[in-house]
């Protein structure tokens, strides 16, 4: 390998490294880009109506919205420091601290996953709780996602370890529905709208409800905060101002979600996003706005209880020291009232 080779390839490691511990600072009106883990998920929902609602523009910023099925790959996007944002779950700032990569959430959508554990209707009989898991094939929406930590979590809890079942990554929506009937997966971990669209056919029955703080609790022992907007804390260092107008801009949309009604946010909504089925899509919302918090601040003790969840699970996690002060910040958020 020739000298000059040599150097290109060690220039292109060191930007890879340190792609987010050190970017430069943003003009005010330069263009913010923003990943979602599925953007028409209803646990990223404040994404979508964010903008919708003319909030990112009230503020000045220029917010332009992308999106890919599986928080593990939003996640990729913002490492490789193509995106300045994303919009998927609190758990993988732990996650990438463990690695050496310093990120924070700096607005939290949901106190709880919104998640569920569907079990398909042919399985049902003899798969009556994550107790039953072994020999089974699980879905999640991609390994390294947050639904493959919480479906570990679920069935090590219930005494089943990795090695006794299997995870397909299947994604979300339509694949996952596919992968159900098929019979490819006997449960698997999903959102609404998918969960209303199981219940209606009959393809699949809840098996575990983390929609709300109850189920949570039962499920998880403790609140979980998932969906939320992070970035990484360099970039927030950087551009102050920009960050502190997204998370004003968050913190008005979860002041909406929680003063109007789920007919009047689904009107606010893509039609592509429910389809022929409006009514399905306003049932599957209502159902969903209790795990959003109402000002986008992180829950007290939620940290501790995701820590403890991905360190039973990740030898990497547990071995380090995480700090949890440096994996989200309330700092962006306008003052509390």
């Amino acid at each position: 390998m020739t000298r000059l080779a040599r150097r290109s390839l060690l220039a292109s490691a060191l930007c890879a490294a340190f792609a987010l511990a050190a970017p430069a600072a943003q003009a005010a009106d330069a263009p913010i880009t923003i990943m979602v883990g599925g953007i028409n998920k209803i646990i990223y929902l404040p994404a979508k109506l964010t903008e919708a609602l003319g909030y990112f523009k009230d503020e000045g910023l220029n917010v332009e919205l992308q999106s890919q099925p599986a928080g593990v790959d939003a996640e990729n996007q913002l490492i490789a420091g193509a995106v300045q944002g994303v919009v998927g779950f609190y758990d993988h700032t732990i996650d990438l601290q463990s690695k050496g990569k310093e990120v924070e959430a700096i607005v939290v959508f949901g106190k709880v996953p919104g998640e569920v554990e569907m079990v398909s209707t042919k399985a049902a009989p003899t798969f009556k709780s994550m107790a039953d898991a072994k020999g089974k094939t699980l879905g999640v929406t991609g390994l390294g996602s947050s639904t493959d930590f919480l479906t570990r979590y679920l069935a090590l809890r219930q005494g089943v370890e990795s090695k006794d079942y299997s995870l397909l990554p299947v994604g979300a929506g339509n694949s996952f529905i596919a992968a159900i009937k098929q019979d490819r997966i006997q449960a698997g971990m999903t959102t609404e709208p998918t969960i209303s669209q199981l219940l209606k056919t009959g393809d699949a029955q809840v098996l575990v409800d983390m929609r709300t703080e109850e189920g949570t609790r039962a499920a998880l022992g403790g609140l979980y905060p998932a969906s939320s907007l992070y970035v990484a804390n360099s970039w927030a260092d950087a551009n102050k101002a920009q960050a502190s107008k997204l998370a004003r801009a968050f913190a008005k949309t979860m002041q909406y979600i929680h003063t109007h009604s789920a007919e009047e946010i689904a009107d606010k909504m893509p039609r592509d996003y429910y389809g022929n089925d409006k009514a399905l899509y306003v049932a599957a919302i209502k159902s969903s706005l209790p795990m959003f918090t109402q000002d986008g601040r992180m829950p007290e003790g939620g940290p501790e209880t995701v820590l403890k969840v991905l360190a039973t699970f990740k030898p990497q996690v547990k071995a380090k020291n995480i700090d949890l002060s440096k994996t989200y910040s309330n700092a962006y958020l306008p003052a509390a009232k």
